[in-house]
């Protein structure tokens, strides 16, 4: 069958896409451009069919095309992949890289079977998905704003002494605050009016989010994640939004190397040398979990919102959470005391947290079973449930 395939290497680029087709036992490819147009990229399909065999795949680098490409290609009976650049071979001695070498190349990978695609979303995930990175950006530029109006005032000698910036007795003050020059104070007007219009900008889009977490199919997920401590509502919508499709991990260790929060290695021979984390893979939720991590540092006692928050949800899911609790809350201790830093510790942590998540968007890894243990033994210690090692 991979005799009579057609593999297709693409280039993509705003304008147009370089084309390399290497058709069945063709050693060497076609190459040819074509415009990143509906109308062209239809035409470009039905040329490769012709060239090769009915049976094609397509393949290019996940980048400024998106998923698009993908959808428009498969639209038109052929098979497409969007490979991970960050895990495409590269040649030590390859210095050369032009358009059509690179769509050579990809189309060489893909016939060889090198390359590793990523799983799609749908168009509905892919819609929260980039919600939930419009937030933070905002929050971002926000942040970026903020700084910049701190930095004004205290060039001009006004510093805020009486409490945190950014509270309400903080606002109180900007709003009070006048400079004593006319240009001074039109510079100062215009940070604020701008500063109300991001922190609004924030807030609707916080308020959106909470809405579209109460719905379907966020509710459930959503729900079982705010069972962990330092995961509310807008963390464990963007953490379910990131990592759509869940299923696609089959073990947790596939979740925390996609996360890029296991450490890098450099062994040889009896020598072992471990590294820091790798940061490969999705930022955003290494982001979120390094955050939740250092809420662990707390005592283990649930707080009163965290009681809240569990009410309703399934026992299994409030059993792996308490579990999850007490054995990160001793972890990130464990590790400080041993004199690791902070930050290093809350790495260990969320590396273990993101295991905690894996077990529980997969249902408990044996929901059922877990479910139907619990009913018969409530007392029986978690470490003995088969549904919670997944956590680990």
């Amino acid at each position: 069958m991979q005799e009579l395939t057609t593999f297709v290497g693409l280039d993509v680029h705003k304008l147009e896409h370089s084309v390399a087709v290497y058709g069945p036992n063709q050693s060497q490819p076609v190459v040819w451009t074509v415009k990143n147009h509906p109308l062209e990229i239809a035409k470009m399909v039905q040329r490769v069919r012709k060239i090769g065999s009915p049976s094609m795949v397509f393949a290019y680098e996940a980048g400024v095309c998106g998923f698009a490409l993908q959808r428009l290609i498969q639209s038109h009976g052929a098979v497409c992949q969007v490979i991970a650049p960050g895990l495409t071979p590269v040649r030590p001695g390859d210095r050369v890289a032009t358009d059509r070498r690179d769509a050579v190349k990809l189309g060489h990978l893909l016939r060889a079977g090198l390359l590793t695609p990523i799983h799609p979303p749908t168009p509905q995930e892919e819609a929260v998905r980039d919600l939930c990175r419009c937030r933070e950006a905002a929050m971002l530029d926000l942040r970026r704003l903020r700084q910049q109006v701190n930095t004004f005032l205290m060039r001009r000698g006004h510093i805020f002494r009486e409490a945190r910036n950014w509270t309400a007795k903080h606002h109180c003050w900007l709003a009070q605050l006048r400079l004593p020059l006319p240009q001074e104070q039109r510079v100062y007007e215009s940070y604020l009016l701008e500063l109300e219009h991001r922190q609004q900008r924030l807030a609707d889009l916080d308020r959106e989010l909470e809405e579209l977490a109460v719905q379907e199919p966020y509710a459930q997920p959503v729900g079982y994640l705010r069972c962990l401590r330092g995961v509310d509502t807008l963390t464990a919508l963007c953490l379910v939004a990131e990592l759509y499709a869940i299923e696609r991990f089959a073990r947790a260790r596939g979740l925390m190397a996609y996360l890029g929060l296991i450490p890098s290695e450099s062994s040889s021979g009896p020598n072992r040398r471990m590294g820091p984390i790798t940061k490969a893979g999705n930022s955003r939720v290494r982001r979120l979990l390094m955050e939740a991590a250092h809420c662990q540092s707390r005592p283990v006692r649930p707080s009163k919102l965290l009681r809240a928050r569990r009410q309703g949800q399934p026992a299994w899911v409030v059993q792996i959470a308490q579990r999850a609790q007490k054995r990160l809350h001793d972890r990130y201790w464990r590790l400080v005391n041993r004199g690791k830093g902070p930050n290093k510790a809350a790495a260990a942590v969320a590396r273990e947290l993101a295991g905690f998540i894996w077990s529980i968007l997969r249902g408990g890894a044996g929901s059922k079973a877990l479910a139907g243990a619990v009913q018969a033994a409530p007392r029986r210690r978690c470490a003995a449930t088969p549904g919670c090692q997944g956590g680990v």
